[in-house]
């Protein structure tokens, strides 16, 4: 049920977007796997490791909208997975262009955005 209304979610226009996630050009990664993997459960798209980086900008839609948790819940997940599992939570970029140059830059990276970030990056998701 939750990959259908994620699937909804991503589906809507993107002229009307709100939200975009993107991913460095050598990720294939769907649209209802940007959960997991901003949660830390999903590492690997492939023989890829995944890179995510949270946008502090855009981070109050993308956690409302994709991840449906506040900023302290969210900490919350990536303290206990960090104890738990040994994994530290994506780092922070302050701006949509910080997070845009780190996902061209860096392999297996992604990240979210609330302009069209243009081209050399994956759109995966648009909102």
């Amino acid at each position: 049920m939750l990959s259908i209304l994620l699937l909804l979610a991503f589906s809507g226009a993107a002229g009307a977007a709100d939200l975009y996630v993107i991913c460095h050009p050598g990720v294939k990664l769907l649209a209802t796997e940007v959960r997991d993997m901003f949660l830390g459960e999903k590492q690997f798209a492939g023989s890829v490791m995944l890179q995510p980086a949270d946008n502090n900008a855009a981070q109050p839609v993308f956690l409302e909208k994709i991840l449906n948790m506040g900023a302290d819940k969210y900490a919350t997940a990536w303290t206990k997975k960090s104890f738990r599992d040994g994994l530290n939570p994506p780092p922070v970029k302050g701006t949509d262009a910080e997070a845009v140059d780190y996902v061209r830059r860096t392999s297996g990276a992604c990240s979210y955005v609330s302009t069209l970030p243009g081209p050399g990056v994956v759109l995966i998701a648009s909102l």
